[in-house]
């Protein structure tokens, strides 16, 4: 799989076969992509992925092993962060606790020699601008985190950088504070038109303030593409795994000459799923979302539809096994026999349920419909 991205307009920062070591471990490993002027992009990944690792060699916290880097059309493969055009934000907010809010956004202002009057005047500018005109005299600590973390956030794009870089910046905060900053977060860089990279583990916060993300596992990109892309098509097992929840399913590949359409075997049942290029035979993990499979017997159609419907695609009988209410929807375990006795988790709507009757222990019906049914290797064929 290729790591490089298709030109889809002008690049601002590319990266070419960077590799990253620490002693015998390799963090890195041949990473290739190219980010848009203006674009979020996110770094997306487990713990100890390598994303941290990237975040760092680009603003040259930790030069690379090997690669090359190139920012505006300058390399900047081996400058010191000094030299770089870049602002950041850390987790930690790493907020001077000694100086007031004022100060602490004036710092690099200062240090690049700026007139006190103009200083004076983009300080009270950016605080304007993350919404809290009337804290300049503060110090961090009076501050909720929520704060903290606007302040860290003007205090990095006070010398108007050409590249805004994020690591964790959420995480550190309760979840209710961190749905509501995101948004400030995304509506900010869309505002100012800033090529921002941001390091997170939170799929959701990728998925919602992302333009592309990049997921990584071990040192390598497993996929790039938008968050609809990573979401619905996900290229390999990790990537569907790792992004939401997902049905995973033992099967094997098997061809029918009559049918234009590709198959796979799970259980007894013969099923319908998605184009996959494997042979016949073939050892596969069989995956779908739990929201993508329908329910259908009585009550499933609205008042008002066609009398005459195609009997379900993947029509499989199962049982509910467990029902959890999640506010705006119901999460089901369904046992599904002739599935060889898997056990498969589907969201249903609250309407769904209140009109077919669900309950623990009643059958069902449900359509697992064949595009949405993918198919991956199986990794226990690569060990």
């Amino acid at each position: 799989m290729s790591n490089a991205l298709p030109d889809r307009g002008e690049a601002y920062l590319q990266i070419s076969g960077l590799w990253k070591a620490f002693g015998d471990f390799l963090a890195l490993k041949d990473i290739s992509l190219t980010i848009e002027e203006g674009e979020f992009v996110c770094f997306l990944g487990p713990s100890g992925c390598g994303k941290t690792t990237l975040l760092r060699a680009i603003a040259g916290l930790d030069l690379q092993t090997s690669g090359e880097i190139i920012q505006a059309k300058q390399d900047i493969s081996i400058l010191p962060p000094a030299e770089r055009d870049f602002g950041i934000v850390f987790q930690s907010y790493a907020l001077f606790p000694n100086l007031t809010i004022e100060k602490n956004i004036a710092f690099g202002l200062e240090n690049a020699g700026l007139a006190k009057a103009a200083i004076t005047a983009r300080v009270t500018e950016l605080l304007e601008l993350v919404g809290l005109p009337d804290q300049g005299k503060k110090y961090p600590a009076q501050l909720s985190g929520g704060q903290q973390q606007r302040i860290a956030l003007a205090r990095a794009i006070a010398m108007s950088p050409g590249l805004l870089l994020l690591d964790e910046p959420l995480s550190a905060l309760d979840a209710k504070v961190r749905v509501h900053l995101r948004h400030e977060v995304k509506d900010l860089q869309r505002k100012l038109g800033i090529t921002t990279v941001m390091v997170t583990h939170d799929q959701e916060e990728a998925l919602s303030m992302a333009d592309r993300i990049v997921v990584m596992n071990h040192g390598v990109i497993e996929q790039i593409g938008s968050p609809t892309e990573i979401y619905r098509e996900p290229e390999t097992l990790f990537v569907a795994d790792f992004i939401g929840e997902m049905n995973q399913i033992p099967a094997v590949t098997q061809v029918d000459a009559d049918q234009d359409y590709n198959l796979v075997r799970i259980g007894d049942l013969a099923v319908r799923c998605s184009d996959h290029g494997f042979t016949a035979g073939q050892s596969v993990v069989a995956a779908i979302r739990p929201e993508d499979i329908i329910p259908h017997g009585p009550g499933a159609r609205s008042e008002g539809a066609v009398d005459k419907i195609a009997e379900p695609d993947n029509a499989v009988n199962v049982q509910i096994s467990e029902m959890e209410f999640l506010g705006s929807f119901w999460r089901t375990r369904l046992k599904a026999g002739n599935l060889g006795g898997a056990e498969l988790i589907a969201d249903f709507s609250i309407n769904a349920v209140r009109r077919m009757d669900m309950a623990e222990g009643k059958d069902l019906v449900i359509e697992i419909p064949s595009k949405r049914l993918k198919i991956f290797e199986n990794p226990v064929d690569t060990e």
